[in-house]
């Protein structure tokens, strides 16, 4: 596919930015035309050649954009989404109930299915580690990406094993271990000691830029970035003077800008007859859209392909049954995945986040005709989809709960997507760097000027001295959603134990999940989390 993503000349949010750098190692893949941005080459789609193919595809393996894994177990147990049991579809058994309402166990299939599918991904790294093919940049690449995998295992599940090398079987590590691990894995490949004021970068065998679907030097920093803006939920101890630092030399490098006004891609879910539809897709939601490719907002990206990276399947996922004949989609959706009313409310209208964010409202197809649900469960025939839901279980409506459309759909749709989910993208580390200023000062405000940059681009009011800690998480959540971000993000804030819709409150044990007891039941001293 040959996709052109367009960036006139206003050049977002007036920043002047200095040239990206090729990585060390050829990239291969899709063809696009380079983007140019007065001098600053963000690069096209490619991919990671060579021995880091495996390694990076293990990113779409590993449950980032799918049913059943870490994407699930991030997004359900949250106030952002839920899955209504609609009779006997989508009960499974009551496993999603348990994940939304914190009555998980031990033995919850995607509890393990995400454990097995990350260990699986560390193997690969190990195994391209332990190779002895690879060269120094592919070295600090492996290392680098498994950090970041040693990172989900730290957040969701806290004691594990620290596995570095094939056959290997170490004993379980502390929280406080494999927190150690991590940042001196993303330290080593940086090439430095710590992340300082002072720190010298020039010696990184991590590339200066280049392609987001290789891991370079500022995606690594934001990596370490989210792993300091929580350090005091994994240690006890605040480490927000290191994730500003870390936030603010991604920032200040002048490699990436914010996706604005002027950034654009044409909109491939456009249908021609009706006018609501924009042939363009501007901003915030062109960093998601299914040729986002490329984006200059991307840091460090994982590439998905509906013919070569599969793996995405929110199309399916999030809608209903008929909205197969919206976009034309080769398969018809599920019926899943959608918002929770209280957090769909937290947008105001006029909010460009909200409008690219959610589908709701009576739904057409192709040719702009009502769209009909011949099953309907509601007195209205034509699918319209209500941001009020009537329960959780055992009889949700099938039409209830905004729809989940951050990562816009398009024409004639696979089941498995184009568009890239960014792990790393700009929007969020201005997030990080306010919110580590906020806790360092002890003042909320201080938080304005970098939340504002993205409020503005949103294209709603400025914050001018009226940023609270609960308003900083409400605007966190509504340019994070679906990004897998909330969960952790609820925890840091003293607010995952609560009460939300359906939701009554939970004990802090469940703040991270279980060892899987098929993995304590397979031998070699694992033991389990407290409380279960």
């Amino acid at each position: 596919m040959k996709r052109l993503f367009k960036y006139s000349l206003i050049v977002c949010l007036g920043l002047s930015m200095a040239a990206c750098t090729d990585l060390e190692e050829d990239l291969v893949g899709d063809i696009t035309e380079d983007i140019v941005v007065e001098g600053i080459n963000i690069g096209g789609p490619g991919s990671s050649d060579g021995a880091l193919t495996a390694l990076y595809g293990e990113l779409r393996n590993a449950g980032t954009a799918n049913h059943g894994g870490y994407y699930s177990i991030q997004e359900i147990t949250t106030d952002e989404m839920f899955i209504g049991a609609k009779g006997g579809d989508w009960f499974d058994g009551g496993d999603l109930i348990r994940l939304h309402q914190h009555t998980y166990t031990p033995n919850h299939p995607f509890i393990n299915g995400t454990w097995v599918q990350t260990y699986n991904a560390i193997a690969t790294a190990n195994d391209n580690l332990g190779s002895g093919n690879l060269s120094d940049a592919e070295v600090a690449q492996a290392r680098a990406v498994r950090a970041y995998f040693y990172w989900r295992l730290l957040d969701s599940y806290g004691r594990v094993k620290l596995v570095t090398e094939a056959n290997q079987d170490p004993p379980q590590a502390s929280r406080q271990e494999v927190f150690n691990f991590v940042e001196s894995e993303l330290l080593a490949a940086l090439g430095i000691s710590e992340v300082s004021e002072s720190m010298d970068l020039s010696n990184s065998q991590l590339a200066d830029g280049g392609s987001a679907y290789s891991m370079n030097r500022y995606g690594a920093m934001g990596i370490l970035a989210k792993l300091y803006l929580n350090a005091e939920v994994y240690t006890g101890t605040p480490m927000y003077d290191k994730a500003e630092i870390a936030a603010s030399y991604i920032i200040d490098s002048g490699q990436y800008v914010l996706c604005g006004e002027g950034c654009s891609v044409p909109n491939l879910g456009k249908r021609p007859r009706v006018d609501s539809d924009p042939a363009e897709l501007e901003g915030y939601a062109a960093v998601f859209a299914a040729n986002n490719e490329g984006n200059p907002e991307h840091i460090f990206s994982v590439r998905y392909d509906e013919a070569t990276g599969a793996g995405m399947n929110f199309s399916q996922m999030n809608l209903h049954y008929s909205s197969q004949f919206t976009w034309n989609f080769q398969e018809q959706p599920w019926n899943g995945y959608a918002t929770l009313e209280e957090f769909y409310n937290s947008y105001e209208d006029g909010d460009a986040r909200k409008e690219n964010n959610f589908i709701v409202g009576p739904q057409l197809d192709f040719s702009g005709s009502a769209l009909l649900d011949y099953a309907a469960d509601d007195d209205d025939i034509q699918l319209n989809y209500t941001p009020e839901i009537n329960e959780l279980a055992p009889n949700s409506l099938r039409e209830a709960g905004a729809r989940p459309a951050k990562f816009s759909y398009k024409q004639f749709g696979r089941s498995d997507m184009d568009n890239d989910f960014p792990i790393v993208r700009l929007g969020e580390v201005y997030l990080i760097r306010a919110e580590a200023i906020a806790r360092q000062a002890g003042n909320w405000s201080a938080a304005e000027a970098d939340v504002n940059v993205l409020r503005a681009r949103a294209g709603v009011a400025e914050y001018n001295g009226n940023l609270t800690e609960e308003e900083f998480l409400a605007e966190r959540g509504r340019e994070m959603f679906q990004e897998t971000a909330r969960r952790t993000d609820l925890i840091r804030f003293g607010k995952y134990n609560g009460e939300w819709w359906e939701k009554p409150t939970s004990e802090p044990f469940v703040n991270i999940f279980p060892i899987p007891q098929e993995q304590i039941n397979a031998g070699g001293g694992l033991t389990q989390n407290p409380g279960y």
